[in-house]
């Protein structure tokens, strides 16, 4: 019963992340050294993102085990933890201090895969319980 586009979602979304996470901060430290960068919000905004990284870490493990082991709870946590992920990509898309355009394409990427992945969840844990 596991779901196989799933499985390999979340695998892509683990590389897709690394790249999201390293791109991400490198765009802070270019906007602190080229823009007027208020230092009591580059700490806030490299404090999410590593917050954020523990949350995508997190999310993705219990989503692939629960997957695999054909089991309720792990998936479904790991949906919750992605409310959490998407409230903080939606800061990063929207609140953070400068915006890019590299902000926007690769802040809407990940929204659309947390979108996806929301709906693979939610049948795979529909499939597990039927």
């Amino acid at each position: 019963l596991s779901s196989v586009p799933l499985q390999i979602l979340l695998y892509i979304n683990g590389f897709y992340y690394i790249f999201y996470f390293l791109a991400t901060l490198a765009m802070i430290f270019y906007k602190s050294q080229v823009f007027s960068y208020p230092d009591n919000f580059l700490a806030p905004d490299l404090t999410l993102l590593f917050i954020m990284a523990i949350l995508e870490a997190l999310r993705l493990y219990l989503g692939s085990k629960g997957n695999l082991t054909e089991e309720e709870a792990p998936l479904g946590i790991s949906l919750v933890i992605t409310v959490g992920s998407v409230i903080l990509s939606v800061y990063f898309l929207v609140w953070q201090t400068y915006v890019l355009k590299a902000d926007v394409i690769i802040n809407a990427i990940l929204l659309f895969t947390y979108g996806l992945e929301s709906v693979l969840q939610v049948l795979a844990i529909a499939a597990f319980v039927g």
